[in-house]
Formats: structure tokens, C-alpha cells, sequence
């Protein structure tokens, strides 16, 4: 058929039109992702492998949305998620798709990212999976709420502002899940009301629980809307009582209208100001908003193969750029000359000298700044990295890193990433800078989600092994 007819065939599908599509692999969202007339159809819940009766929700000019009116064929790997509120609370999106079934798709993922970007195969490793992929979050952020005249901790469905209760989370370490239902009881007990955006009253707007894999220890913070905390000293007593695992109690106040969870004030009621954290041999000590990995288990994994990537013989300068609280840095620290840190957030470059402090690790330093300035002015300087780490958000690499990573020219740059795409992009980028990539190492570190991460090692193409 000619391109016109297709075209025009193409714009006559119309919302609420039925659709037959079979879909060929999964979304960076978790979506089924098939094609019909020549535009990929986007349909969440279906699974790669099945042909699914759709009925067509959205019509854009490159793409369609669909929902699934019946599966006319199954996927093998379908089965029955093991969440009770799974399809309202949108907090995972693959439950209804077996472990094995989730790895091979995210495996396909990545391949089909670097296909996509680079217009070639890449050596891609098998992902690493848990054995045990339930009960793997050390820490849970749940709104509050109220409904029926009771209070609700949990998370808003996905495009609405209903609260749905997640307080028994099959992906939450099970204290946690004890924590929030207890300090719940115990705010509803006490008549602590939680806060209402729409009409500014109340007092609680967050309940945070973090527990310590190394120690057992939980941390919890109560996020306020105001300075004010109704019977402060009370509920600190009750939950000293009621949950003994509980060593830190803070209140954090956040005053603003912002998708937010924290502000910028928080004061420790009652127990420790940090909780003791390990990774391996590396020590942390986490203030309550401090950032660490969700899945320390996974996180083993995925940093020992950046120490594989990076092969550190003890005389390298290391460079690990984006380096947040300097988990990596630090895990690579033992091995290396040299480690230096970038991190724009100076209270996280600032968590990070402490952890350093704490292993005794007196090789690395860290740096406050933009990773895009900071490390051409050291090229300037005559200061060569042997070795470069960067660990971005979604979004990638700024531009100007890719750039300054190019002209400093380390023999060795191991790219860590949450997000194929971003990352294939950057990756083309540095191949067309001099780079060649040696492999890509998945690791999934949120079994359950649509979410993948990924270890690149690349080489820079004149430098001698």
C-alpha cells in the first residue's frame, strides 16, 4: 500500500474503535507494545506474546493507547498478582507477569534500546535476578488520608486523587509494613488528624519508615504540614512502646503545595539523629532524608560489577561523577589510589565525607558542584582520571559531561542507569566520541516494576588494556 493510504488509513482509527493487536515486547512503562496499521499501540496489562482484542482509548499522530477488552491469546507467564490492590495502586505494573517471564522481557528491553539508538547488537550479559523477589524495600513513603472517618496510609491511584491503602505491600520488608499500620493505630487512637490539601487543615501528611538490612533498626519520620504536632510526647511513648525496632522518631515539616514529600526542616523527637547502614565492607549513617538504595541486596550485585567494570589495581584516580551520598565511590574507594566525588546536593556531599569517615576510608574526597564544570577544569589542571563513573537520573547524562568525559579520555568509563533509553542515547553519543562498548550488565533491582538497571563498561578505543 502506498505511504498516502497508509497514512489515511492510519488517521481514520478513532477512540472507542476495536482493535486486534499482537504484542511484541514490553514498554520502558510496562505496557504491552504491539503495532496496528503501522503505529505502535500502547496497551497496559498485556503481555509480550499475546494477541489481545483492544478497544482504542487515545489517537495521536505516531502512536496509539488501547485497553484490553479480552486476551484472545495467553502468554505462558501470565499469572494472578499476588497484591490484593495491585491494579489500583500503579506502584508496580508487572505482577500479573511471572518472575521469569519479567526478566526476560527487561533482558529485551535493554537489547532492544541499544538495537534502536546504535543500529547494532551489543554484548549484553543475562539480567540478575533475585531469588527472592517479594520483601525487598527497606523503606516505604505513604501518604495519609482519611476515608469512612478513618485514616488511610498509602498511595494515590495513578491519574487520580484516590488514596489507596498499600499498608500490607508484598515489596515491602514486612516491619515496614508493621511500622505504618502501628504508627496509623496509634495517630487514629490518639485523634492526630491527617492533612487535607484542599482544605489546609490537619497535620499529617507522610509516614516514612526506613529499616536497616545490617542492624534491624527502623527509622521513622512523621511529615508534618506545620510546626505543630498534637500530643507529641504521647505518641513518641506509644510508639517506643508498641514498636521496639523503632530507634529514631523525627518529624520533618513540609508547609508547601508540592508533590514533595519532605521540607527543609526536620528535628529528631526522641532516639537516634542516623541509622547505621552496610554494604559489604562500607559503613553508612543515614539522616532521615538522606538517600540510599531500595533494594540493598540488589545493590551488591549491581555495585560488584562496577568494581569488575572498573578492574582497579590500586593505582587509579577514580572519578565518579553524579556520586549522591558516594555510595559508589566509596564501594570502589579500597581499590583505587584515588576516589573523587561530584554531587551538585551539598547535604548529600556532605553525607558522604561522613560515611567516608566512617569506613575510614581517607582516599576519597567529595566535591560540591556540577560534575559538567568541575571535571574539565581538572583536565585543565593536568589531572587525568583513569577511571570514570557516572550514575545519572532518568534523564541521562548532561550533555556537557559527555563532552568533558570525552576530553579527559579515561581508559575505562563504567555508565550506571535506570533508564535504557537514556542510556543507549548517551551511549551512542560516546561511541561517536571514541568509546567502544565491552558489555551491558542488567540487574534488576525492582523486581515487580517495569524498572531495569543496567552497567555499561566502555573503553576508550587508543588506550592499551
Amino acid at each position: 500500500m502506498p505511504k498516502q493510504g497508509a497514512a489515511k488509513e492510519a488517521e481514520s482509527i478513532r477512540t472507542g474503535d476495536p482493535i486486534i493487536v499482537t504484542v511484541k515486547r514490553l514498554g520502558i512503562n510496562g505496557e504491552g507494545v504491539g503495532y496496528y496499521k503501522r503505529k505502535a499501540v500502547f496497551i497496559p496489562g498485556a503481555l509480550p506474546g499475546e494477541v489481545i482484542k483492544a478497544t482504542v482509548t487515545k489517537v495521536e499522530p505516531t502512536f496509539l493507547t488501547a485497553a484490553i477488552r479480552q486476551i484472545e491469546k495467553r502468554s505462558p507467564y501470565r499469572r494472578q498478582p499476588e497484591c490484593p490492590v495491585y491494579e489500583q495502586c500503579g506502584g508496580c505494573q508487572l505482577q500479573h507477569f511471572s518472575y521469569e517471564g519479567q526478566l526476560k522481557a527487561k533482558e529485551e528491553l535493554v537489547r532492544e534500546a541499544f538495537n534502536r539508538y546504535l543500529g547494532e547488537e551489543v554484548p549484553i550479559r543475562p539480567i540478575k535476578g533475585m531469588d527472592h523477589p517479594w520483601s525487598y524495600r527497606n523503606k516505604a513513603q505513604l501518604q495519609v488520608g482519611t476515608e469512612g472517618g478513618r485514616l488511610l496510609t498509602g498511595l494515590y491511584s495513578a491519574g487520580t486523587r484516590k488514596l489507596v491503602d498499600i499498608s500490607g505491600c508484598p515489596i515491602q520488608h514486612p516491619e515496614i509494613n508493621k511500622t505504618i499500620r502501628t504508627v496509623r493505630e496509634i495517630l487514629e487512637r490518639l485523634n492526630i488528624p491527617a492533612y487535607h490539601e484542599r482544605t489546609r487543615r490537619g497535620v499529617i501528611r507522610t509516614i516514612v519508615a526506613r529499616i536497616s538490612f545490617a542492624t534491624d533498626e527502623v527509622q521513622l519520620t512523621l511529615v508534618t504540614a506545620g510546626d505543630e504536632l498534637p500530643q507529641r510526647d504521647r505518641l513518641v511513648t506509644a510508639i517506643r512502646q508498641e514498636l521496639p525496632k523503632v530507634t529514631s522518631v523525627a518529624q520533618n515539616v513540609n508547609r508547601g503545595r508540592t508533590p514533595l514529600v519532605f521540607g527543609d526542616i526536620t528535628r529528631t523527637l526522641w532516639g537516634s539523629e542516623r541509622m547505621e547502614e552496610t554494604l559489604g565492607d562500607v559503613r553508612f549513617s543515614l539522616s532521615p532524608r538522606a538517600f540510599f538504595q531500595l533494594n540493598p541486596a540488589q545493590t551488591v550485585h549491581l555495585y560488584n560489577y562496577v568494581r569488575e567494570a572498573a578492574a582497579l589495581t590500586g593505582d587509579e584516580l577514580v572519578i565518579d561523577a553524579y556520586c549522591g551520598t558516594g555510595t559508589i565511590g566509596l564501594w570502589l574507594a579500597p581499590f583505587a589510589r584515588e576516589v573523587r566525588g561530584i554531587e551538585a546536593v551539598p547535604e548529600a556531599v556532605e553525607d558522604a565525607r561522613s560515611n567516608a569517615r566512617l569506613s575510614g576510608l581517607d582516599n576519597a574526597g567529595f566535591y560540591a558542584g556540577e560534575a559538567e564544570r568541575l571535571l574539565p577544569e581538572w583536565v585543565r589542571q593536568g589531572i587525568r582520571p583513569d577511571v570514570v563513573v557516572v550514575d545519572p537520573p532518568r534523564t541521562g547524562c548532561d550533555r556537557k559531561l559527555l563532552q568533558a568525559i570525552a576530553q579527559a579520555k579515561p581508559r575505562r568509563l563504567v555508565y550506571v542507569s535506570c533508564n535504557p533509553s537514556t542510556l543507549a542515547k548517551d551511549c551512542k553519543v560516546l561511541a561517536g566520541a571514541g568509546f567502544r562498548i565491552e558489555w551491558v550488565q542488567p540487574v534488576d533491582m525492582f523486581p515487580q516494576t517495569s524498572h531495569v538497571e543496567c552497567i555499561v563498561l566502555l573503553k576508550w578505543k587508543r588506550a592499551s588494556d
